[in-house]
């Protein structure tokens, strides 16, 4: 069965799209075939963190009639499938929003999981994305501004027919956590599905333009980003899952050792 998620937030900056990238990488690796699309095609960002930027054809030129959807995927990490939005401003005005339906309607048929990064704030162009998906995840940060904007987002949500899941706190500091899950479930009315702390490694992570679960798996906010993918694809976390093997020096030497002798 699919499901469609999109991602959205009350305001820009909380992170919304280095969390869909991380979320859909890490969906990828847990062996489902997942699309990322990035529905925010006033101020696009998907392409750009991805090493995308220069595309040819991206989701303006297929909301636009120009191109097929199949000239618009693009092979993203991990076997994750990307569907970018241009970063031309005649490619936006010239794009038709409610054309994502359509969009939406064909990706499903190939994928189990169909990640939607929606613009931030409310706008024409926000709506829809939040009315097509099954479920709608709102990323917010610990701050008033943050919670407030996610909180207009959720009722939006709810006029046009769509649904919460929950909320993914973005940036938390570690020994607030629990205190802060429990306020903000109260405040939002859903519930939290997961807590990424303050990280610095995603920083890093977005200049060598790769996603954090793949550069920095042990990372404190990979980990966190591993357990929500866990839990939508209702699978028990496992805590290497997205390591990368590494011989230290006593196995790399066991290894030569053992073949010298296989050799004689």
């Amino acid at each position: 069965m699919v499901k469609v998620y999109t991602i959205a937030s009350g305001k820009g900056g909380t992170g919304k799209t280095t969390v869909s990238i991380n979320l859909g990488t890490m969906l990828a690796k847990l062996g489902k075939v997942t699309y990322l699309m990035d529905a925010d095609i006033g101020m696009a960002n998907v392409g750009l963190i991805l090493g995308l930027q220069d595309a040819p054809v991206t989701l303006h030129e297929i909301l636009a009639g120009k191109n097929t959807i199949d000239e618009g995927i693009y092979d993203g990490p991990a076997g994750l499938k990307v569907i970018p939005s241009g970063i031309s401003l005649q490619g936006f005005q010239q794009a038709d929003p409610d054309k994502i339906r359509d969009v939406m309607s064909e990706i499903v048929k190939r994928c189990e999981f169909l990640l939607i990064d929606a613009p931030a704030g409310i706008s024409k162009d926000g709506v829809v994305p939040l009315a097509v998906a099954d479920e709608v995840i709102l990323v917010v940060n610990p701050e008033l501004s943050s919670i407030v904007d996610a909180l207009k987002t959720k009722i939006l949500t709810e006029v046009v027919g769509g649904h919460v899941l929950g909320t993914i706190i973005n940036r938390v500091d570690k020994e607030k956590s629990e205190i802060l899950s429990r306020k903000m479930e109260k405040v939002l009315g859903v519930k939290v599905i997961g807590i990424i702390p303050e990280d610095a490694n995603v920083r890093r992570a977005a200049a060598a333009r790769s996603p954090l679960v793949i550069k920095f798996p042990d990372s404190p906010a990979s980990k966190a980003i591993q357990r929500i993918a866990s839990d939508l694809i209702g699978v028990a976390y496992k805590e290497d899952v997205a390591k990368v093997p590494r011989e230290g020096f006593i196995e790399r030497f066991s290894k030569a050792l053992f073949k010298k002798k296989s050799d004689k």
